[in-house]
Protein backbone atom coordinates (compact mmCIF):
# COMPACT_ATOMS: atom_id res chain seq x y z
CA UNK A 1 0.00 0.00 0.00
CA UNK A 2 2.70 2.28 0.19
CA UNK A 3 2.94 2.95 -3.30
CA UNK A 4 -0.65 4.78 -2.71
CA UNK A 5 1.19 7.31 -0.33
CA UNK A 6 2.23 9.95 -2.79
CA UNK A 7 -0.96 10.05 -3.78
CA UNK A 8 -2.69 10.75 -0.53
CA UNK A 9 -0.45 13.17 0.76
CA UNK A 10 -1.56 16.01 -1.14
CA UNK A 11 -5.08 15.43 -0.92
CA UNK A 12 -7.18 17.86 1.64
CA UNK A 13 -7.31 16.71 5.02
CA UNK A 14 -10.74 15.57 5.27
CA UNK A 15 -10.41 13.46 2.25
CA UNK A 16 -6.57 12.58 2.70
CA UNK A 17 -7.81 11.05 6.36
CA UNK A 18 -10.44 8.92 4.59
CA UNK A 19 -7.98 7.61 2.14
CA UNK A 20 -5.67 6.72 5.26
CA UNK A 21 -8.88 4.48 7.25
CA UNK A 22 -9.20 3.06 3.78
CA UNK A 23 -6.06 1.61 3.43
CA UNK A 24 -5.50 0.69 7.61
CA UNK A 25 -9.14 -1.02 7.48
CA UNK A 26 -7.65 -3.47 4.42
CA UNK A 27 -8.17 -6.48 3.91
CA UNK A 28 -12.16 -6.02 4.68
CA UNK A 29 -13.76 -9.21 5.72
CA UNK A 30 -14.69 -11.29 2.58
CA UNK A 31 -18.53 -11.25 2.99
CA UNK A 32 -18.19 -7.22 3.53
CA UNK A 33 -15.81 -6.69 0.46
CA UNK A 34 -18.11 -9.32 -2.08
CA UNK A 35 -20.85 -7.02 -0.70
CA UNK A 36 -19.09 -3.60 -1.11
CA UNK A 37 -17.77 -4.23 -4.97
CA UNK A 38 -21.44 -5.22 -5.69
CA UNK A 39 -22.99 -2.29 -4.80
CA UNK A 40 -19.76 -0.16 -6.54
CA UNK A 41 -20.50 -2.24 -9.68
CA UNK A 42 -24.39 -1.52 -9.86
CA UNK A 43 -24.28 2.00 -8.74
CA UNK A 44 -20.99 2.34 -11.77
CA UNK A 45 -22.92 0.83 -14.30
CA UNK A 46 -26.37 2.40 -13.59
CA UNK A 47 -25.22 5.79 -13.37
CA UNK A 48 -22.56 5.88 -16.06
CA UNK A 49 -25.18 4.15 -18.64
CA UNK A 50 -27.85 6.67 -17.14
CA UNK A 51 -25.94 9.50 -17.71
CA UNK A 52 -25.44 8.93 -21.42
CA UNK A 53 -29.42 8.02 -21.44
CA UNK A 54 -29.63 4.43 -20.76
CA UNK A 55 -33.08 4.34 -19.48
CA UNK A 56 -32.96 0.95 -17.04
CA UNK A 57 -33.67 2.04 -13.17
CA UNK A 58 -31.36 1.49 -10.80
CA UNK A 59 -33.40 -1.62 -9.74
CA UNK A 60 -33.68 -2.89 -13.35
CA UNK A 61 -29.52 -2.83 -13.38
CA UNK A 62 -29.53 -4.66 -10.39
CA UNK A 63 -31.93 -6.93 -11.69
CA UNK A 64 -30.46 -7.84 -14.51
CA UNK A 65 -26.57 -7.87 -13.60
CA UNK A 66 -27.01 -9.80 -10.59
CA UNK A 67 -30.13 -12.05 -10.70
CA UNK A 68 -30.22 -12.29 -15.10
CA UNK A 69 -33.58 -11.20 -15.59
CA UNK A 70 -35.17 -8.18 -16.90
CA UNK A 71 -38.03 -5.96 -16.24
CA UNK A 72 -39.93 -3.20 -18.11
CA UNK A 73 -39.65 -2.11 -21.70
CA UNK A 74 -36.50 -0.86 -23.03
CA UNK A 75 -34.54 -1.34 -25.84
CA UNK A 76 -32.85 -4.39 -26.51
CA UNK A 77 -29.40 -2.36 -26.66
CA UNK A 78 -30.01 -0.77 -23.79
CA UNK A 79 -29.89 -4.23 -21.75
CA UNK A 80 -27.05 -5.34 -23.90
CA UNK A 81 -24.63 -1.86 -23.25
CA UNK A 82 -25.39 -2.63 -19.42
CA UNK A 83 -23.89 -5.90 -19.57
CA UNK A 84 -21.18 -4.84 -22.11
CA UNK A 85 -19.84 -1.99 -19.63
CA UNK A 86 -20.52 -4.61 -16.42
CA UNK A 87 -17.94 -7.04 -18.33
CA UNK A 88 -16.03 -3.88 -19.26
CA UNK A 89 -15.43 -2.75 -15.32
CA UNK A 90 -14.25 -6.03 -14.20
CA UNK A 91 -11.33 -6.09 -17.32
CA UNK A 92 -10.51 -2.53 -15.69
CA UNK A 93 -10.28 -4.35 -12.52
CA UNK A 94 -8.35 -7.08 -13.57
CA UNK A 95 -5.81 -4.58 -15.68
CA UNK A 96 -5.75 -2.58 -12.08
CA UNK A 97 -4.91 -5.86 -9.86
CA UNK A 98 -2.22 -6.69 -12.79
CA UNK A 99 -0.88 -3.66 -11.93
CA UNK A 100 0.87 -3.22 -15.47
CA UNK A 101 0.64 -0.09 -17.75
CA UNK A 102 -2.41 1.16 -19.48
CA UNK A 103 -2.14 0.47 -23.50
CA UNK A 104 -4.03 2.00 -26.23
CA UNK A 105 -4.66 -1.41 -26.93
CA UNK A 106 -6.82 -1.83 -23.57
CA UNK A 107 -8.26 1.24 -23.96
CA UNK A 108 -10.16 0.37 -27.34
CA UNK A 109 -10.87 -3.08 -26.00
CA UNK A 110 -12.81 -1.12 -23.08
CA UNK A 111 -14.85 0.56 -26.24
CA UNK A 112 -14.98 -2.84 -27.66
CA UNK A 113 -16.99 -4.20 -24.97
CA UNK A 114 -18.51 -1.27 -24.16
CA UNK A 115 -20.75 -0.94 -27.54
CA UNK A 116 -20.05 -5.04 -28.16
CA UNK A 117 -21.19 -4.42 -32.27
CA UNK A 118 -21.11 -2.65 -34.85
CA UNK A 119 -24.24 -0.18 -35.32
CA UNK A 120 -25.60 2.64 -37.50
CA UNK A 121 -26.39 6.06 -35.88
CA UNK A 122 -28.23 9.05 -37.38
CA UNK A 123 -25.76 11.78 -38.24
CA UNK A 124 -25.75 14.66 -40.15
CA UNK A 125 -23.44 16.05 -43.53
CA UNK A 126 -21.23 19.24 -43.12
CA UNK A 127 -23.89 20.59 -44.60
CA UNK A 128 -26.58 19.58 -42.24
CA UNK A 129 -28.55 17.12 -44.38
CA UNK A 130 -29.70 14.38 -41.94
CA UNK A 131 -27.69 10.92 -42.82
CA UNK A 132 -26.62 7.69 -41.01
CA UNK A 133 -22.78 7.19 -39.79
CA UNK A 134 -21.89 3.32 -39.27
CA UNK A 135 -19.66 3.12 -35.55
CA UNK A 136 -17.01 0.31 -35.07
CA UNK A 137 -16.41 -0.26 -31.63
CA UNK A 138 -12.63 -0.09 -30.91
CA UNK A 139 -11.78 1.68 -33.63
CA UNK A 140 -10.66 4.97 -33.66
CA UNK A 141 -12.51 7.88 -35.57
CA UNK A 142 -12.04 8.27 -39.23
CA UNK A 143 -14.43 11.06 -39.77
CA UNK A 144 -14.81 14.72 -37.36
CA UNK A 145 -17.55 14.16 -34.56
CA UNK A 146 -17.48 17.09 -33.33
CA UNK A 147 -20.81 18.97 -31.58
CA UNK A 148 -22.84 21.88 -31.74
CA UNK A 149 -22.90 23.49 -28.44
CA UNK A 150 -26.64 25.00 -26.88
CA UNK A 151 -25.22 28.39 -28.19
CA UNK A 152 -25.28 26.97 -31.76
CA UNK A 153 -21.03 27.12 -31.88
CA UNK A 154 -19.65 24.43 -33.15
CA UNK A 155 -17.29 22.18 -30.45
CA UNK A 156 -14.07 20.80 -31.91
CA UNK A 157 -12.31 17.27 -30.99
CA UNK A 158 -8.79 16.38 -32.49
CA UNK A 159 -9.10 15.78 -36.10
CA UNK A 160 -9.07 11.97 -37.40
CA UNK A 161 -5.88 12.30 -38.19
CA UNK A 162 -4.60 13.52 -35.05
CA UNK A 163 -6.57 10.79 -33.02
CA UNK A 164 -3.20 7.96 -33.13
CA UNK A 165 -0.66 10.42 -31.89
CA UNK A 166 -2.39 12.49 -29.09
CA UNK A 167 -3.75 8.84 -27.77
CA UNK A 168 -0.05 7.46 -27.63
CA UNK A 169 0.85 10.94 -26.07
CA UNK A 170 -2.20 10.61 -23.35
CA UNK A 171 -0.66 6.53 -22.42
CA UNK A 172 2.84 7.95 -22.12
CA UNK A 173 1.62 10.57 -19.93
CA UNK A 174 -0.51 8.40 -17.88
CA UNK A 175 2.31 6.04 -17.80
CA UNK A 176 4.68 8.61 -16.75
CA UNK A 177 2.33 10.15 -14.24
CA UNK A 178 1.33 6.67 -11.89
CA UNK A 179 5.24 5.86 -11.89
CA UNK A 180 6.01 9.17 -10.24
CA UNK A 181 3.22 11.55 -9.34
CA UNK A 182 3.56 14.88 -9.89
CA UNK A 183 -0.48 15.93 -9.65
CA UNK A 184 -2.59 16.01 -6.86
CA UNK A 185 -4.80 12.76 -7.38
CA UNK A 186 -8.26 14.92 -8.14
CA UNK A 187 -5.69 17.20 -10.40
CA UNK A 188 -4.64 14.29 -12.55
CA UNK A 189 -8.32 12.72 -12.48
CA UNK A 190 -9.51 15.91 -13.77
CA UNK A 191 -6.77 16.13 -16.29
CA UNK A 192 -7.18 12.43 -17.87
CA UNK A 193 -10.84 13.05 -18.34
CA UNK A 194 -10.46 16.72 -20.38
CA UNK A 195 -7.34 15.29 -22.49
CA UNK A 196 -9.27 11.80 -23.35
CA UNK A 197 -12.70 13.98 -23.74
CA UNK A 198 -10.84 16.92 -26.04
CA UNK A 199 -9.41 13.94 -28.18
CA UNK A 200 -12.85 11.99 -28.44
CA UNK A 201 -10.77 9.03 -29.70
CA UNK A 202 -14.24 7.05 -30.31
CA UNK A 203 -17.43 7.69 -32.75
CA UNK A 204 -19.04 6.61 -29.27
CA UNK A 205 -18.63 5.89 -25.93
CA UNK A 206 -16.39 8.38 -24.96
CA UNK A 207 -17.65 9.33 -21.89
CA UNK A 208 -18.30 6.06 -20.37
CA UNK A 209 -14.64 4.73 -21.22
CA UNK A 210 -13.00 7.96 -19.82
CA UNK A 211 -14.93 7.37 -16.33
CA UNK A 212 -13.54 3.75 -16.85
CA UNK A 213 -9.70 5.02 -17.07
CA UNK A 214 -10.24 7.30 -14.12
CA UNK A 215 -11.18 3.84 -11.86
CA UNK A 216 -8.46 2.08 -13.28
CA UNK A 217 -5.87 4.74 -11.85
CA UNK A 218 -7.69 4.61 -8.43
CA UNK A 219 -8.26 0.78 -8.28
CA UNK A 220 -4.66 0.94 -9.25
CA UNK A 221 -3.27 2.52 -6.55
CA UNK A 222 -5.48 0.84 -3.67
CA UNK A 223 -8.82 3.38 -3.59
CA UNK A 224 -12.01 2.37 -4.19
CA UNK A 225 -13.73 3.58 -7.73
CA UNK A 226 -16.05 6.83 -7.80
CA UNK A 227 -18.99 7.13 -9.02
CA UNK A 228 -20.38 10.17 -11.44
CA UNK A 229 -24.12 10.12 -10.30
CA UNK A 230 -26.36 10.98 -12.85
CA UNK A 231 -28.05 12.74 -10.62
CA UNK A 232 -25.49 15.25 -10.81
CA UNK A 233 -25.41 15.40 -14.51
CA UNK A 234 -25.85 19.05 -15.02
CA UNK A 235 -22.89 20.12 -12.68
CA UNK A 236 -21.20 17.75 -14.21
CA UNK A 237 -21.40 19.27 -17.81
CA UNK A 238 -20.44 22.18 -16.30
CA UNK A 239 -17.27 21.82 -14.83
CA UNK A 240 -16.37 19.52 -17.75
CA UNK A 241 -17.08 23.33 -19.72
CA UNK A 242 -14.89 25.24 -17.27
CA UNK A 243 -12.03 22.61 -17.91
CA UNK A 244 -12.73 23.23 -21.75
CA UNK A 245 -12.06 26.97 -20.76
CA UNK A 246 -9.34 26.06 -19.14
CA UNK A 247 -10.15 25.92 -15.44
CA UNK A 248 -9.56 22.41 -14.28
CA UNK A 249 -10.09 23.10 -11.01
CA UNK A 250 -13.79 23.00 -10.70
CA UNK A 251 -13.47 19.62 -12.00
CA UNK A 252 -11.03 18.38 -10.12
CA UNK A 253 -13.34 19.52 -7.30
CA UNK A 254 -16.07 17.38 -8.80
CA UNK A 255 -13.58 13.57 -8.70
CA UNK A 256 -12.58 14.93 -5.11
CA UNK A 257 -16.19 14.80 -3.60
CA UNK A 258 -17.08 11.94 -6.13
CA UNK A 259 -14.02 9.87 -4.10
CA UNK A 260 -15.27 10.64 -0.47
CA UNK A 261 -18.58 9.25 -1.59
CA UNK A 262 -16.70 6.23 -2.94
CA UNK A 263 -14.43 5.85 0.60
CA UNK A 264 -17.47 6.70 3.20
CA UNK A 265 -19.10 3.62 1.57
CA UNK A 266 -15.98 1.69 1.84
CA UNK A 267 -15.56 2.49 5.35
CA UNK A 268 -19.07 1.89 6.07
CA UNK A 269 -18.68 -1.62 4.81
CA UNK A 270 -15.76 -2.39 6.65
CA UNK A 271 -17.55 -2.41 9.54
CA UNK A 272 -20.64 -4.06 8.70
CA UNK A 273 -22.67 -5.49 5.22
CA UNK A 274 -23.61 -2.60 3.14
CA UNK A 275 -27.34 -2.73 1.24
CA UNK A 276 -26.84 -3.57 -2.10
CA UNK A 277 -30.48 -1.78 -3.15
CA UNK A 278 -29.99 2.04 -2.40
CA UNK A 279 -29.81 3.49 -5.67
CA UNK A 280 -32.19 6.24 -7.19
CA UNK A 281 -34.53 5.36 -8.93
Amino acid sequence: MNTAIPWIDPLPEDLRQLAYDWLAAQPLPAANEGRLWQRLRIEWNYNSNHIEGNTLTYGETLLLLIHGRTRGEHLLREYEEMRGHDVAIELVWTLAQEGRPLTEGDIRDLNRILLKEGFWRAAETPEGEPTRKWIEPGRYKTQPNHVVTATGEIFYFAAPEETPARMADLVSWLRTELEGPTLALPALLARLHHDFVRIHPFDDGNGRVVRLLLNYVLLRIGLPPLVVKSRDRQRYLTVIAFADAGDLVPLANFFADAMEWSLRLGLEAASRLIELHAGEE
